[in-house]
């Protein structure tokens, strides 16, 4: 099928997230215009994912069966919001985190929109119903969240509005499976979706650990790193409990009382601020300078790549 068949695909703003959904789209073979309203920013994520499409080609890294050259003239840069997702049969919006800016920019997509477009946010705690309700067409919105960097790392949750269309959803759902994602259809609104309640947790039990002198920001990283990471990365922690005894049933019988005990004594979410957060920021850019935050972010991206190599290889 040829990607004039397979239809267009917009994606709306070109930051980090904007511009790996460009380039998982067009993996798949879609033609793909992307839009921001800031030209440069824009011109920069055009270079940015040539340079990418090019150096994955070569590690032999690259999604889908197109050649680089091939994926790259697929995707092509918009300085007109009406003309990027004219005639496109999905929008994903990737703007920044901000309720008001997401609301405006769902709402002039919407006038430009084709009638039966489906619109899908990369929001990444706001909630659908939040989001969409002042839309006129709000039953063909949702929420599709990626995680960072999208072509690297493939859970995507969808999350409905109540008004969302069910045909909606599972024709995201087909979609996300179809160029290689692996989504996850969320059963009603919550604050942060699974994705990111599990990742607070983790950063807020962290940051109680280095606040109250428990351990360095170095070995908080470690613990995940070269411990709980290890394993997560083939398995989730529910298996992985399942796994350490035998079975869920006679780990409850091990653990219960202990996890329960622990989580009494974690106590409330700190608040990430004052001299606790001057502290792990500095350490933080001790550890990695913030001119040197691309190149760690490149490495990032290419040992994700090769993780990926090896899940491919032992299909997990």
């Amino acid at each position: 099928m040829s990607s004039s068949q397979k239809g267009k695909i917009a994606i709306v703003g070109s930051g980090l997230i904007g511009h790996s959904w460009a380039m998982v789209f067009a993996s798949a073979g879609y033609q793909i215009s992307l839009y921001d309203v800031d030209q440069s920013r824009l011109s920069d994520a055009l270079k940015t994912i040539k340079e990418n499409l090019e150096n994955l080609e070569k590690s032999g890294s690259l999604r889908g069966n197109l050649t680089a050259k091939q994926q790259l003239a697929l995707i092509s840069g918009s300085s007109s919001l009406q003309n990027a997702v004219q005639n496109a049969f999905y929008i994903q919006e990737s703007v920044p985190e901000d309720l008001n800016l997401k609301r405006k920019v769902l709402s002039d997509i919407e006038a430009s929109a084709t009638a039966d477009a489906i619109i899908g946010s990369s929001a990444s705690s706001l909630l659908p119903s939040k989001l969409s309700e002042n839309l006129k067409h709000k039953n063909r919105f949702i929420v599709v969240h990626p995680a960072n960097p999208p072509y690297f790392v493939p859970i995507v949750e969808l999350v409905p509005a109540k008004w969302t269309d069910p045909d909606k959803v599972t024709k995201t759902r087909d979609l996300m499976t179809q160029i290689g994602q692996s989504p996850v259809t969320c059963k009603k609104e919550q604050y942060g979706f699974a994705l990111c309640r599990m990742q607070y947790a983790i950063i807020n039990e962290c940051w109680r650990l280095v606040r109250d002198g428990f351990v360095s920001v170095e070995d908080a990283d470690l613990v995940m790193t070269e411990g709980l990471g290890r394993r997560y990365a083939f398995i989730g922690p529910m298996i992985t409990a399942h796994l350490n005894a035998e079975g869920m049933k006679n780990y409850l019988e091990r653990y219960a009382d202990s996890i329960y005990n622990t989580s009494l004594d974690i106590g409330p979410a700190p608040t990430l601020d004052g001299e606790v957060a001057k502290q792990i920021t500095k350490d933080l850019n001790a550890m990695v300078p913030l001119d040197q935050l691309n190149k760690r972010r490149k490495w990032r991206d290419e040992s994700l790549a090769e993780l990926n190599k090896i899940r491919n290889k032992l299909d997990v």
